[in-house]
């Protein structure tokens, strides 16, 4: 697949990649500032870092006058983060006014994303905001009593809901508000929730009760889904039957069509299935999956997983 990138983004990730002069891909030793989000084995994953001037007095009135970036991610990951590291430095902000960058403001910076891409810029902005914490930690600001919520108890507490990206209720919660995502595709686009095994999209407590918790449940949308694992609790297999080799295959051959491969033909690959010995799986990716370096994590947190959630959880997958 191939993206449709606006002229800025492509831009700035060409010369964040080649190091141009102004680009700002590295890292700040000793930074006043620093903050993360996402992770490597999820395919995404963001270090954002600043260095300020500081005001004699008043730790409010700290200048911003360096950013600087290390991403693990697509084009749209680093010119989002690039993005980011711009609006910073160009609008002479101290920190507390860099809390008012938005995802939205990093798209609009980049003349737009796609909407499978969108996530990126949430990764900034949620980077962006960790490393303020960290800043306001250091200089002993009270963000509490100015009126900011720190949410650091969304990823340190609250029911996990999306195990793939290890996002919680009160994260989704939050983002489904902030950004109005109406939709699981929606949610998939803006933080990823919901676009690894996708078992978390209609279980209770999963991405649609949420949504519909949010906006309010369909009058004529069915509820009548009963006896079924609350997203984030462990659940206890239900006793299968003899699975005959023909079936067994059938029913990998559906999770690689249904829920693997849609996920990978995002980022412009794919995967065939080789061969299958008992429980052992053999695969072999293609596209930009085929020369990614993350492929071996993908091949264990998206396409192993897959198939021991949805078809035995003694399967092992090897890349070939």
């Amino acid at each position: 697949m191939t993206w449709n990138y606006s002229e800025k983004t492509t831009q700035l990730f060409m010369d964040a990649v080649q190091g141009k002069p102004g680009t700002h891909l590295g890292e700040i030793e000793n930074p006043d500032g620093i903050g993360e989000h996402g992770s490597i084995a999820c395919g995404d994953a963001l270090r954002f870092s600043f260095r300020v001037e500081r005001h004699p007095e008043d730790p409010l009135l700290d200048k911003i006058v360096e950013a600087r970036y290390l991403t693990f991610g697509c084009t749209s990951a680093i010119a989002a983060s690039e993005a980011m590291c711009r609006l910073v430095e160009e609008g002479d902000l101290s920190p507390m006014q860099a809390l008012s960058i938005t995802n939205q403001d990093i798209v609009n910076y980049l003349g737009g994303l796609p909407q499978a891409k969108v996530h990126c810029s949430v990764m900034g902005a949620e980077a962006l905001e960790a490393a303020v914490f960290d800043w306001a930690r250091k200089r002993n600001v009270p963000l509490s009593s100015l009126g900011i919520d720190i949410r650091k108890e969304e990823q340190e507490e609250g029911r996990l809901v999306c195990s793939c990206f290890g996002l919680t209720e009160p994260y989704l919660r939050r983002k489904i508000k902030e950004l109005e995502l109406r939709t699981i595709t929606e949610i998939i686009g803006a933080v990823k929730a919901g676009g690894g095994c996708m078992s978390c999209h209609h279980t209770p407590g999963g991405l649609q009760d949420l949504l519909d918790e949010t906006w309010g449940r369909p009058a004529d949308k069915f509820g009548g889904m009963v006896n079924l694992p609350v997203a984030g609790q462990t659940a206890t297999p239900a006793t299968k039957g003899e699975r005959t080799p023909f079936r067994f295959a059938k029913d990998v051959e559906r999770v690689i069509d249904d829920v693997v491969r849609p996920h990978l033909a995002k980022d412009g690959g794919d995967l065939e299935l080789i061969d299958i010995k008992g429980t052992v799986v053999y695969c072999r990716f293609l596209g930009d999956c085929a020369t990614c370096a993350g492929s071996s994590r993908t091949l264990k947190t998206l396409v192993e997983h897959s198939l021991r959630t949805q078809v035995d959880e003694k399967i092992r997958v090897i890349g070939v």
